[in-house]
């Protein structure tokens, strides 16, 4: 097993080595310059580009750039903030965006995988259409739609949570983004699980456990469950990283100071901080090669056949 899981973190580091590198090469290609041009002369641009180390390969560039993160260090941001130091500000709204997403999963988790076992056990009842049909509205109506709609039924008409986030009353302020967010989770967790779990139980092996006497919540947990998780896993861990970096539209919406709003700023700002967008990249892409780590140990450890598979490779 220690050797499985040094083998996929070594991988996982190189892969995002890789992404690092085209990241930055692909910023640094991208015409202009990154400071609000309108209110700068050419010789402060051609003097903030010398500070900048923007005059120099694009090699060295990335090598010092490489310096600096393995240092700790994001560097300064050009157009937003001042240029004020990138990392306290990043790690602020990851902060924010954390505590909503941790919730955000946890919900959409628990909820979809209920819903999910509730239809798979009543298929074709009554329970299975009323899943079905959450999964396919979850589907279907984006999620800052249900952020609108939430405001204006629950802030507005019935001031019964804040209309714009508030730090000081996190709890509340929390409520309506993480139903929102966690929306398109349930759908997608409940429809694999329950189109998994249809699948497992119509199994032979299964059939043989029940024709040995093996039934209810037994043969759920050793069988059924088990086997189902597999792919039902690959389906939440995309899903984690997506609620974890935050949902763009609707920090923007909510005025939710997280790292999809400061994705937008950095963006659509007076002039774009490409050092924001760069640092913002790669920590999404971080965070998405951990959840596929973890996904990977996880394969392991439900079914050791992948592991050993694998492990031959």
């Amino acid at each position: 097993m220690s050797k499985y899981i040094a083998k996929r973190i070594l991988m996982s580091v190189l892969t995002l080595f890789i992404i690092t590198f085209v990241l930055f090469v692909l910023i640094r290609i991208v015409p202009g310059d990154p400071f609000p041009v309108e209110r700068m002369s050419a010789e402060m641009i051609l003097q903030k580009r010398e500070e900048l180390g923007l005059n120099k390969p694009i090699l060295e560039q990335f090598v010092n750039y490489m310096s600096m993160l393995l240092s700790g260090s994001f560097g300064n941001g050009t157009s937003l903030y001042n240029g004020a130091p990138i990392k306290p500000i990043m790690l602020a709204c990851l902060e924010n965006s954390f505590k909503i997403g941790v919730l955000s999963i946890l919900f959409g988790t628990v909820v979809g995988l209920f819903l999910g076992i509730i239809a798979a056990l009543n298929r074709g009842k009554f329970l299975d259409g009323f899943c079905t049909i959450v999964s396919i509205l979850g589907v279907c109506i984006p999620s800052y739609v249900f952020m609108i709609f939430l405001q204006y039924f629950f802030s507005y008409k019935i001031p019964f949570f804040p209309y714009f986030f508030e730090p000081s009353n996190f709890l509340a302020s929390s409520i309506m983004p993480m139903l929102s967010l966690s929306l398109f989770a349930i759908s997608t967790i409940a429809r694999f699980t329950r189109n998994e779990m249809i699948e497992v139980m119509n199994s032979d092996y299964v059939k043989l456990a029940e024709a040995k006497g093996l039934y209810g919540f037994e043969l759920m947990r050793r069988h059924v469950l088990r086997n189902a998780l597999i792919p039902i896993v690959t389906v939440i861990a995309p899903l984690v990283v997506s609620l974890l970096t935050g949902a763009m539209v609707i920090e923007k919406i909510y005025g939710i100071n997280g790292v999809g709003k400061l994705m937008v700023d950095a963006i659509a700002g007076q002039g774009v901080d490409y050092n924001y967008v760069l640092a913002l990249s790669i920590v999404f892409s971080a965070l998405y090669i951990g959840a596929m780590l973890v996904l990977d140990i996880l394969y392991g450890i439900i079914d050791p056949r992948i592991r050993l598979a694998k492990g031959a490779n």
